[in-house]
């Protein structure tokens, strides 16, 4: 029974140091995640205006030919995968992992441009075609960054050896929710026809909507990637502070448990104890 109520507290004990593990990550993953979101919160205007640039642009000429405008997927994709360096996030890598693989019908047609450890390890180790991989900037994007990868990938597309560029990141929604998206990047989808048929046709671009959207394509993939990448590492540290959390609380949980069970097995051999006293009493008489 000695052996039984040690091994029970050096469980606790175990138990214990792995809890203060997971509370020092769950605050240091909430200091980040401040960060991360300020960051988020400085980007994103820049990000939905050149977005809604490009889609004015588009609507203002119905007219406009480039081979970055187009309304089909293709079958020669490229997926731009953001994940994560480091685990101990729960569902945040493989979530974007699965959303980057769910449409692909061939293996041998699809290639992947890697943003983070996790994404390149499993990829390769699945037999996915991961043709380029920038590893340890997932917390911390910088714009080079996605300057780098926006260059490797629109030039695949300019040489002929993909035809549609897709970018997977995960959404920032809250503190406790985040969602992977698949974002069509190249060749942009030419928006649907306002309710009321109206464009944007008091504004004129100088010297053509085609020029100035060829200018602006290189800006708007650009400052997509970087805004994913920055929702991304905000996602990730949100993501990792729930796991964390999670953790903890469910070490309490069997820290409880084997306190009971410690405070029964005490019990019983106390009880054992006094029993085998009064036994040997009894046989003295």
């Amino acid at each position: 029974m000695a052996s039984s109520t040690r091994d029970i507290k050096r469980k606790i004990r175990s138990v214990n140091s792995t809890m203060q593990i997971t509370k020092a990550f769950e605050l240091v993953s909430t200091a980040k995640l401040k960060r991360a979101r300020d960051r988020m919160d400085i980007t994103k205007p820049y990000f939905d205006t050149i977005q809604t640039a490009v889609h004015d642009i588009l609507s203002a000429d119905k007219s406009i030919k480039s081979k970055f405008v187009s309304s089909g997927h293709g079958v020669k994709p490229l997926y731009i995968v953001v994940s994560s360096d480091r685990g101990l996030c729960g569902g945040y890598n493989i979530n974007a992992i699965k959303k980057s693989i769910e449409n692909v019908t061939s293996k041998s047609d699809a290639k992947y441009i890697a943003v983070g450890k996790k994404a390149y390890d499993t990829l390769r180790q699945n037999g996915f075609n991961v043709i380029d991989s920038f590893l340890y900037i997932s917390e911390k994007p910088e714009f080079s960054h996605a300057i780098q990868i926006s260059k490797a990938a629109t030039s695949l597309l300019e040489k002929g050896e993909i035809d549609s560029i897709h970018f997977v990141y995960t959404r920032f929604v809250s503190t406790i929710s985040q969602e992977p998206t698949d974002l069509l990047l190249l060749p942009i989808e030419r928006p649907a026809a306002s309710e009321d048929g109206q464009a944007s046709e008091f504004v004129n671009y100088e010297p053509s909507a085609e020029e100035v959207l060829k200018y602006i394509i290189p800006k708007y993939v650009e400052s997509t990637i970087y805004g994913g990448m920055i929702e991304s590492s905000a996602s990730e540290q949100a993501a990792r502070r729930i796991a964390m959390e999670n953790a903890s609380d469910n070490a309490e949980e069997i820290i409880e448990d084997l306190t009971l069970f410690f405070n029964r097995a005490r019990q019983a051999a106390i009880t054992q104890e006094i029993s085998e006293i009064v036994g040997g009493a009894e046989a003295l008489k």
